[in-house]
């Protein structure tokens, strides 16, 4: 039986977006101090941006423009994350493994929300009429 999604956090593409921003917060620990006011509070801000976008979203699935829009504002920052990421690798602050599974983990999440967006009917709360 499938479990019924009651909130933001029972979607699994806002568990995903939480659980890689999670580690992007603790790899960034390492960057050096000189990246604290740049790379390393941009690829932050970004990647807890995926998962901010995505609450909103939720909270907007009465109005369908509004819903898609944050959802693809979700997807932005995914895609933003990853190019911050791949600066962290050109810079030689983490090796191409890791670089490669985070570029892969937001790759699915990109897939996941792009997916909400083709089948929105699915997620958008009925208006009353009245």
């Amino acid at each position: 039986m499938k479990k019924r999604t009651n909130s933001y956090r029972d979607l699994r593409v806002f568990n995903n977006a939480m659980n890689v921003s999670m580690n992007i917060h603790e790899l960034t620990k390492t960057f050096p101090t000189e990246e604290k006011y740049s790379l390393t509070d941009q690829v932050r801000r970004s990647s807890r941006s995926v998962c901010s976008n995505i609450g909103e979203a939720w909270r907007k699935r009465r109005y369908r423009a509004a819903f898609i829009a944050k959802l693809s504002d979700a997807e932005s920052e995914a895609c933003e994350t990853q190019v911050w990421l791949e600066f962290a690798r050109n810079c030689g602050y983490f090796d191409e493994e890791a670089s490669e599974g985070l570029h892969q983990e937001y790759e699915i999440i990109m897939r996941q929300l792009m997916n909400m967006v083709q089948n929105v009917e699915k997620w958008l709360i009925p208006m009353e009429k009245g």
